[in-house]
C-alpha cells in the first residue's frame, strides 16, 4: 500500500544539488510524494537520498514510478539474473571480462578537457531522461561522484556566444575522439560492431521546464557538424570548460544505502579516477528511464546516424 511521507529537501549546493530525507524509498509511494520528488529534481537536476535498503527490485520498483525504464547499457549482455533494467558499475567487473583492454581503452583515449565527464548515453537518439545510482558497497573514503548543472553552464554564457551555439549540432557517439587502431581489443571492436550514433543540438530546451543547457559532454560529443576539425575542437573546448566550472557542480560522499536521482537532461557527471591504484572494491547499480528526442531552439530534433531508438527495456546489442 502506498505511503505517505513527510519529506524534506535540503539544497547542498549553490547551482545543483539537493538531499532528501523523511522518506522510505523501499515501499511505494503515493502520488502526491511522486510528485513532489519529481518537482525537487525538476529544480535541482539531481537529488540525493541516504540510509535505504533497497535490493534490485526495489530500485526497478522505485524508479518505475517516474517513468517507464530502459535495458541496463546498450552494451551490456550480462545484467543481474531476472533484472535487465540493472546495470552494475564496478571497474573490476569490467577488467575481468575484458582483460586489460579496458583499462587500456580508458587509458589511450583523447578528449579536449576532462575524459570522465558525460551525460548517460547521447549516443542514442533519445538519451535517458533520468538515472538512479544505488551504492552497495563503497570504500571508507573516496570514490566521490560530482554533477554539474548544465543549465547554469549555459546561462553563464554571454548573449552572443549564447546566441551561437542556440542553432549548433553535434554528432555524439560511443569512444568520442578515439580512432580504432589495429590493436583494438574486444571492447572496441564490439562497440565499432554495433555503432549508436545521432546527431543532438548543441542547445536543448528541456521538456518539461522549457529551460535551456549545454547538451555536449566529452564523454560522447564527437564533432560539431558543419565545422571544420579545428573549429569543432576550438568550440568544445570552450564549451567543455564551461560545463565543468567548479561553482555549476556538487560533489557527492557516497555511503552504503545511498541515491543519487539525477535529471539527464539538464545534467553531466564525473566519475571517480582516484581510487584505480587502490586496492578497494566499489559497486553501485544503475537503472535509467527511458528518454525523448532532444529539441534544440530552433526546433531541430534528434536525429539517427546509426543503431536505433531506446525502447522500454530494450536495446541491447550482440
Amino acid at each position: 500500500m502506498p505511503t505517505t511521507s513527510i519529506l524534506t529537501v535540503n539544497r547542498v549546493a549553490g547551482h545543483i544539488g539537493a538531499e532528501i530525507t523523511g522518506i522510505d524509498l523501499a515501499h511505494p509511494l503515493d502520488p502526491s510524494t511522486v510528485e513532489e520528488i519529481r518537482q525537487a529534481l525538476l529544480a535541482h537536476k539531481v537529488v540525493f537520498f541516504r540510509g535505504q535498503t533497497l535490493d534490485h527490485g526495489d530500485q526497478i520498483a522505485f524508479a518505475r514510478q517516474f517513468g517507464e525504464l530502459t535495458h541496463a547499457h546498450p552494451h551490456e549482455d550480462t545484467p543481474p539474473e531476472d533484472h535487465p533494467q540493472i546495470l552494475t558499475i564496478d571497474p573490476r567487473r569490467y577488467e575481468e571480462r575484458y582483460g586489460p583492454d579496458y583499462r587500456e581503452l580508458n587509458r589511450k583515449r583523447r578528449y579536449s578537457y576532462n575524459s570522465g565527464w558525460h551525460t548517460d548515453v547521447t549516443a542514442a537518439v533519445n538519451p535517458p531522461a533520468a538515472s538512479i545510482l544505488r551504492a552497495e558497497t563503497v570504500p571508507e573514503f573516496g570514490g566521490d561522484t560530482q554533477w554539474t548543472n548544465l543549465v547554469a553552464a549555459y546561462e553563464g554564457l554571454s548573449t552572443p556566444l549564447r546566441a551561437f551555439v542556440d542553432g549548433l549540432r553535434a554528432e555524439h557517439r560511443f569512444l568520442a575522439g578515439y580512432r580504432p587502431a589495429e590493436n583494438d581489443g574486444k571492447l572496441v571492436k564490439r562497440i565499432n560492431d554495433n555503432l549508436l550514433v545521432s546527431v543532438h543540438p548543441v542547445v536543448r530546451v528541456h521538456p518539461e521546464t522549457g529551460e535551456r543547457a549545454l547538451f555536449v559532454n566529452p564523454g560522447f560529443t564527437d564533432n560539431i557538424v558543419g565545422l571544420s576539425a579545428v573549429e569543432s575542437r576550438r568550440v568544445l573546448e570552450l564549451l567543455y570548460e564551461q560545463i565543468t566550472r567548479p561553482e555549476y557542480t556538487v560533489r557527492f560522499r557516497w555511503q552504503p544505502g545511498s541515491l543519487a536521482f539525477w535529471d539527464n537532461r539538464a545534467t553531466a557527471h564525473l566519475a571517480p579516477s582516484d581510487l584505480d591504484h587502490l586496492d578497494v572494491q566499489r559497486t553501485l547499480h544503475r537503472v535509467t528511464l527511458i528518454g525523448d528526442r532532444p529539441v534544440g531552439p530552433d526546433g531541430f530534433v534528434s536525429e539517427i546516424v546509426a543503431g536505433r531508438e531506446f525502447r522500454a527495456e530494450s536495446l541491447v546489442v550482440a
